[in-house]
């Protein structure tokens, strides 16, 4: 078989890779805990910042070592949809910590820490669970602009961005003189971002406390606003490839039982009263081509049809 795929023949991810990143007391970490289910992997003892009522139902792990980490990921995680890591940065500072010791990273080291975290993703992927990393904001100089980027060393930015299907940008704007918090995942002039999964330019994040600090609404924006529809989409993308797999399967039938002019042109007319799904009517082609030239059959332009080499001679 071949390895060469189709749309409708790929394998469909489940989960989501995203990150997070913006200024300090935007809220970064309980929203990155409004993914479904989440386990805290808190890095910087950033755990006693966030809204007690944000915390109800989350379990955390107070990472002192990387060797936590790899510990963590090898017990029972069935009760978690996602891992939340916080910050990013500080997960890179274990890593490093755990590939060079005390001493600063050389050049040799970084293949070696950027594979480590790609070990980490590749994990949680394994896991079928979704991750969403937290990051400090840093700025970027590009000629005369600054532009606003997730704060991790310059060695590893590239390779851990290209491991994301998400990388958004939280702010405060004001609109009219009524001061939102919202999230960009588009790339702009002024910030870095990662848009797969044809997110909404900029969204809105709800505020979900008073000015008593109790909480007014449910902390699930990223689980109602960006994995649920994301999920929705992906669903219906695997429910298209198992209807192509139905077709497929239904055409390579039809061409299994050729082995004359007259059945080839049986199945051609089989396949027009067929329901096609995506490139599957192509497929019917090409299987049904390959099958005649097989058995020496004749294709005429003008009928379209096959007759039997003798009988054409």
């Amino acid at each position: 078989m071949s390895l060469i795929k189709k749309s409708t023949e790929l394998t469909i991810p489940s989960t989501v890779k995203m990150m997070i990143y913006g200024q300090a007391g935007m809220g970064k970490s309980t929203l990155a805990l409004s993914a479904p289910s989440p386990l805290l992997l808190d890095f910087d003892n950033g755990v006693k910042r966030i809204n007690l009522a944000h915390l109800d139902g989350v379990d955390t792990v107070q990472v002192s070592s990387w060797q936590d980490v790899k510990e963590v990921l090898n017990e029972n995680l069935s009760a978690y949809k996602t891992i939340v890591v916080d910050t990013i940065g500080k997960m890179m500072d274990f890593i490093i910590s755990h590939k060079c010791g005390t001493r600063q990273p050389t050049i040799k080291d970084w293949s070696g820490i950027n594979a480590e975290f790609t070990w980490f993703t590749r994990a949680i992927s394994d896991l079928n669970k979704n991750v969403v990393f937290v990051a400090h904001r840093d700025t970027r100089k590009e000629g005369d602009d600054n532009v606003f980027i997730p704060s991790l060393r310059e060695k590893n930015y590239n390779s851990i961005v290209t491991e994301l299907d998400l990388l958004g940008y939280l702010e405060m704007k004001s609109d009219r003189g009524v001061v939102k918090r919202t999230i960009t995942f588009d790339p702009t002039n002024r910030n870095d971002g990662k848009n797969t999964c044809n997110l909404p330019s900029v969204m809105e994040v709800p505020t979900i406390i008073d000015h008593k600090g109790n909480a007014t609404a449910p902390n699930n924006f990223i689980y109602a606003d960006i994995i649920k529809p994301y999920m929705a989409m992906l669903s219906a993308k695997e429910e298209e490839r198992k209807r192509y797999d139905e077709v497929a399967s239904l055409i390579r039938k039809e061409v299994d039982a050729i082995c004359n002019a007259e059945t080839a042109n049986a199945a051609i007319e089989k396949m027009k009263s067929v329901e096609h799904v995506g490139s599957s009517s192509n497929l019917a082609k090409s299987l049904i081509s390959a099958k005649a030239k097989e058995l020496g059959l004749v294709f005429d332009k003008e009928s379209k049809t096959y007759s039997d080499a003798d009988t054409a001679a």
